[in-house]
């Protein structure tokens, strides 16, 4: 789980940026949305103006999977990689995770996408990889993997990390054990868009129609009561359509395909629906924009869906103050990004919060303006 994340100089966040969900307060509502067995934030709505980077938020904290793991990137939303008004030329990530109350830090530094530049994983405050690409040097303790050559014949593009993951055959005690649940954690990351035209990243590799996933875990009944549920009254079948499954409406007056009479929220809500079944496998789900072709009332339906599900951390971004409501979540989980700064609303505010104050409206009243 991610306790603390931290990015410097990358795309519009000139300077260091925090995200912090290791501080959640007392407050005795929405308990679920948190780790006691970690203390930690698992659910999340980030809020802020156009152009303070709740885009590149997702971006920066699912870099890690760029170069640790095979699956599926977006790797045009990160043709311009550092900050272009920035002096450095190196991006630094940092990641801060709890596993069974252990503590990985993982640390890297990038020039661009593809172009590591260092290393380095400390668990429990005991450095056991360290690696500069530049200097082709570097080490790693992990018992079972102490006399690999990390600067041999492997190409300087891979990430020592991801190789030692890979290949080594580590021996059986508890930091290896924190260090292979780190990289199970890292393969089970995704972020993902409203609609499918804008693709998602991590946990899969290539693509597969929404449809087929629905069909074949025999979700489709299922996935038309949760359309009923939220006012969206169709009656759903699986036809054989030249020799392949495909999702179709059933009207009085005939069959018709799905996407030939859903609207935009519609189809946005079966791509929801089709990752949803899949978060059970997740350990951190990024979505951007959630519901921008959502009503309030459906946007509140999914977060509290969204509530429900365990042993994943999930962060939203949305510009829907309707939302902001300790019905929902509670200060702590709402972060505001503005200015290069991301903090909780109870980190912005001096005020004590109880559960019966109206957030949306103190939100408006820049009680949380710093």
């Amino acid at each position: 789980m991610i306790r603390r994340f931290q990015v410097d100089n990358f795309k519009n966040f000139k300077n260091k940026l925090i995200l912090d969900f290791s501080k959640p307060y007392n407050y005795e509502f929405n308990e679920e949305a948190i780790s006691k067995k970690n203390n930690c934030i698992t659910k999340a709505i980030v809020y802020g103006p156009n152009g303070s980077g709740k885009s590149n938020l997702g971006l920066a904290i699912m870099d890690i999977v760029t170069h640790l793991t095979d699956t599926t990137i977006l790797g045009d939303s990160y043709s311009l990689y550092s900050n272009l008004e920035n002096a450095k030329k190196r991006v630094t990530f940092k990641y801060e995770f709890v596993f069974d109350n252990h503590r990985l830090e993982y640390e890297y530094q990038k020039k661009s996408l593809y172009d590591l530049v260092s290393e380095k994983v400390i668990i429990d405050d005991e450095i056991v990889v360290d690696y500069n690409f530049d200097d082709a040097e570097g080490y790693t303790s992990l018992k079972g993997a102490e006399n690999l050559n990390l600067a041999s014949s492997i190409s300087n593009r891979i990430s020592r990390v991801k190789y030692i993951l890979g290949t080594a055959i580590l021996e059986e005690n508890d930091i290896n054990k924190v260090f292979r649940m780190f990289g199970d954690f890292v393969n089970h990351m995704l972020l993902f868009y409203s609609l499918d035209t804008r693709g998602y990243q991590g946990f899969k590799v290539g693509s597969e129609l929404l449809t087929d996933l629905l069909i074949k875990r025999g979700k489709v009944k299922d996935f038309e009561k949760f359309l009923n549920q939220e006012g969206i009254d169709y009656t759903l079948v699986a036809l054989d359509i030249d020799g392949s499954k495909q999702l179709y409406c059933r009207f009085k007056n005939g069959d018709v395909s799905f996407f030939s009479v859903a609207s935009t929220g519609t189809r946005s809500l079966l791509l929801f629906y089709c990752w949803f079944l899949q978060m059970k496998e997740l350990s951190f789900v990024f979505i951007d924009e959630f519901d921008a072709f959502y009503h309030t009332d459906l946007s509140k339906s999914l977060v509290k869906l969204l509530k429900k599900v365990e042993n994943c951390q999930i962060v939203l971004t949305t510009h829907n103050t309707d939302i902001l409501s300790n019905d929902l979540l509670r200060p702590d989980c709402y972060f505001e990004i503005r200015d290069n700064r991301i903090k909780s609303l109870s980190d912005k505010t001096d005020k004590e919060i109880r559960k019966a104050h109206n957030l949306q409206k103190m939100y408006k009243a820049g009680v949380f303006n710093e």
